[in-house]
């Protein structure tokens, strides 16, 4: 209950941030381009908190807060309105200037993000180093070159700092399928040019992952021990009896000391009983456990629904990429522009049935996202900020009627056919987007759905 509360107002704080700042962006260009402002709303429904500025705009916190609204002055050819007060009337400005106030929204989601993100490079990301601690057998990375104990200094060109320094150059490439170019330096000193061709990566492979869903590559960590941090309510392994603090000494009488190895006697086990030794409170325990089977793609692996207990990374392994202020900014701006990239790039995908319409998060999903980088810290937080901010930015350039990339579409009719749209036409056209924004908000959230009870 507590966590429920927890990530409702993290999302809720999350989404309030984010709507002020794009429809501050409406709000301030308008005013800018002399346009009457007469509401500035953040949320719909019953007003919580109003007040009403010098210059005639009336400020609303309303109730129900899932998005906001700018309300401008419109010459609608019935109320009376004075030659000024015509003048300032949104729908009498040139398509330029409504183009500028339209798309100022969006525009200033994409500013924001590219703050946060240069605010979290000046802050500093912490990270692990980008040394290869195994490469999969037959794997694109082993056929490319890469061996154990390679760094990898940089992609495509880029300075590589730590192992998801790069990562969304590295999506990108493999989201268009072209070549990506990595540097390494072996254990010999040696550094080298390796390539890989993202052409021939399966669909799946192609997400944040890259290095180990794709090349098969295994960061180098520190052996993790077989102490159990947790045990899953209802799992097979909380059946059987394993609870917290327990360490795994023994499988089948095949001693393990490492979590690798337990992982992979599970996964090759699935349905089959195995005979599980613990040692608890200093005492050995034999317990029997039937690992489920898991669907991962086509394969079906062994789980037992345990998780290891979390310990501070050697600081040998550990990296913290920081930039100064010009720095920061240039890599704001640069992961501002990779991340909207990726994101209109996964949009065509979906629409072109290339990658899963599972992957589109709804409002739980982005509350659990934005609970948990909060608690993780001020750097996680403005990086889940400024994703959602660019999403929501790409989201509102959709021309789908309703939104803003709806309004741009039909100013850029106008322009070309020196006249607006009828209001028949722009009638079916809000319908008809309507029933689009219906169909994608039930789509995200069956794929909440989904993932909760999955």
């Amino acid at each position: 209950m507590f966590d429920f509360l927890y990530y409702a107002v993290a999302f809720l704080l999350a989404v309030g941030v984010l709507v002020t700042v794009h429809e501050f962006g409406h709000f301030w260009v308008a005013r800018r381009l002399g346009v009457s402002v007469l509401r500035f709303s953040i949320g719909f429904g019953r007003p919580l908190w109003q007040t009403v500025t010098k210059g005639g705009t009336e400020v609303v916190v309303a109730a129900v807060p899932l998005g906001g609204y700018v309300r401008m002055l419109e010459d609608d050819g019935e109320t009376p309105l004075t030659p000024a007060e015509r003048g300032r009337a949104f729908n009498r400005q040139s398509v330029a200037r409504r183009c500028a106030i339209v798309a100022a929204g969006p525009a200033f989601n994409f500013l924001f993000a590219a703050l946060a993100y240069a605010a979290v490079f000046m802050i500093g990301v912490d990270g692990v180093r980008p040394v290869v601690g195994a490469v999969q057998a037959g794997g694109m990375g082993e056929r490319a070159g890469f061996r154990a104990g390679d760094e990898i200094i940089a992609v495509n060109g880029k300075s590589n700092r730590s192992w998801n320094d790069r990562w969304m150059e590295m999506l990108g490439g493999a989201l268009g399928g072209g070549e990506l170019q990595f540097k390494v330096r072996g254990k010999n000193g040696v550094v080298e040019d390796l390539r890989v061709d993202t052409a021939r990566l399966p669909p799946e492979a192609r997400t944040a992952g890259l290095l180990e869903r794709g090349l098969g590559l295994r960061v180098q960590r520190p052996p993790i021990a077989t102490l159990l941090g947790g045990v899953e309510p209802g799992s097979p392994a909380a059946v059987a009896g394993l609870a917290k603090g327990d360490r795994i000494v023994a499988l089948d009488q095949w001693e393990v000391a490492e979590w690798s190895a337990l992982a992979e006697y599970v996964r090759a086990r699935p349905g089959r009983a195995v005979a599980v030794t613990v040692a608890r409170d200093g005492v050995l325990r034999d317990l029997n456990v039937t690992p489920a089977a898991h669907a991962v793609g086509d394969a079906v692996v062994g789980r037992l629904g345990v998780y290891p207990q979390s310990a501070p990374l050697p600081a040998e392994f550990r990296v913290t990429v920081r930039h100064g202020f010009f720095g920061a900014m240039q890599r704001g701006a640069e992961s501002t522009f990779l991340m909207t990239s990726l994101t209109v790039q996964f949009l065509w995908k979906m629409l072109t049935l290339e990658v899963s319409p599972k992957n589109i998060s709804g409002p739980l999903s982005i509350a659990e996202f934005a609970g948990r980088s909060a608690r993780a810290g001020v750097d996680r937080l403005l990086l889940s900020l400024a994703l959602i901010s660019v999403s929501l930015g790409v989201l509102n350039l959709l021309p789908i009627p309703m939104l803003d990339g709806g309004h741009l579409l039909f100013y850029l009719v106008e322009a070309l056919r020196g006249r607006p749209l009828s209001e028949r036409m722009m009638l079916h056209s809000q319908k008809i987007g309507i029933a689009l924004l219906a169909g994608l908000m039930s789509l995200a959230f069956y794929n909440d759905i989904i993932r909760l009870l999955g």
